[in-house]
């Protein structure tokens, strides 16, 4: 069984800060693609709830995903959470079944 770690995080946004979050999701995708261990880290806008930020993310190992979370791309983000999160950062971890 391979060791990568799937997940999906969903971000939603402040009222008024759809825009902004946007903005900053895209600015950290291309830097974060080059993390070690990064194999998947996609962007998406929920159809159902517009503005709300879906990732879908693939690190090669839990030491990977974990040093991403320590790293200075994910930390500056996460330093705005405050201003752009009308709710908490939800993480959901994923186990494959087929």
């Amino acid at each position: 069984m391979s060791e990568h770690v799937h997940l999906i995080a969903r971000l939603v946004p402040r009222e008024g800060r759809e825009a902004a979050l946007a903005q900053a999701i895209a600015e950290i995708v291309p830097p974060v693609r080059e993390e070690p261990g990064c194999l998947i880290y996609a962007a998406h806008e929920s159809r159902e709830r517009p503005g709300t930020i879906v990732m879908i993310e693939t690190w090669e190992s839990q030491a990977a995903l974990d040093a991403h979370a320590a790293g200075a791309n994910f930390r500056a983000l996460a330093a705005r959470f405050d201003d752009l999160l009308g709710e908490p950062l939800a993480i959901e971890t994923l186990r494959p079944i087929a």
